[in-house]
């Protein structure tokens, strides 16, 4: 998209990193809470890619997942601990993606302090069911593709856009480095 992009009247990169970086990753990431979590050793039926729920985005800008300790991915960490995570936040905006290493903890306070009932769906003896598992995602890199106002804001430019035959979308993107 660099000729979209070059056509653009304003700005449309933003590199991030550190606490800009976090607090674009916690936002992005509270709109889609959901991922595509992907690792490299594809042993299971998925071929190494699967959703997943993300419990929390700490301070430090750490991810943190509950899994079942006898699972695909699980298995596919303890071989190796990189993964990538792909995020969707709405239709048009709210995209992210991550590289990361991730790290299997049963830590039982984390869990309490991350557990909801839902969750049960899949640990049906509740937040003590002895297969939860923590992971610990730790991003090291990414990109994110947003709007820079909203997507009402993003909506009304590339009406006028449209309108006048320019270039005008509220877009921005950039890298991410932890």
């Amino acid at each position: 998209m660099n000729s979209i992009n070059k056509n653009q009247p304003e700005d449309t990169t933003e590199n991030l990193s550190h606490e800009e970086a976090v607090k674009k990753i916690k936002d992005l990431i509270e709109q889609a809470e959901t991922c595509f979590f992907c690792t490299e050793p594809a042993s299971g039926p998925s071929g190494g890619v699967r959703p997943m729920t993300i419990q929390q985005v700490d301070e430090e800008g750490n991810l943190w997942i509950i899994s079942a300790n006898d699972s695909h991915v699980n298995a596919e960490i303890a071989m190796d601990s990189r993964v990538k995570l792909y995020f969707q936040g709405s239709k048009h905006s709210d995209y992210l993606y991550l590289t990361a290493e991730a790290s299997i903890h049963d830590d039982k306070a984390k869990i309490k302090e991350l557990w909801s009932p839902f969750l049960k769906v899949w640990f049906t003896e509740g937040e003590n069911d002895p297969r939860i598992s923590l992971l610990k995602i730790v991003p090291s890199a990414g990109y994110y593709w947003d709007n820079k106002h909203g997507n009402l804001v993003a909506g009304v430019k590339m009406l006028i856009g449209t309108a006048i035959g320019k270039t005008l979308d509220d877009s921005i993107e950039g890298q991410i480095r932890i």
